[in-house]
């Protein structure tokens, strides 16, 4: 996992795991972080593809306003993940052409 756990200004970054699926695979992510730095933490870089050319989409802006990390959360989609938190037991689902 890639993942800073010990910060050089804040220390030792100690949160509670938490697993969510994302498309099929369960993977941890820390408490209160967002579905895209847990997923990014777990070497996901593919959050979805593109509507018409079906080009692979991840983290472009990080801060919610370019809507390319959009994925399908509990059913709901088009949910950002760089500003939705992660629960436990959160299904997440790419969007758009899968190989």
């Amino acid at each position: 996992m890639m993942r800073i756990t010990d910060h050089p200004v804040l220390g030792p970054l100690e949160k509670k795991e938490v697993t969510i699926q994302f498309n099929g695979v369960d993977y941890i992510g820390l408490e209160n972080e967002s579905i895209a730095a847990t997923l990014l933490a777990n070497g996901i870089r593919t959050l979805r593809y593109s509507e018409k050319e079906k080009e692979p989409r991840g983290i472009y802006c990080g801060i919610g306003h370019c809507y390319e990390c959009r994925v399908t959360v509990n059913g709901e989609r088009s949910v950002r993940a760089c500003i939705t938190p992660v629960e436990e037991q959160m299904i997440v689902e790419s969007q758009g052409f899968q190989s």
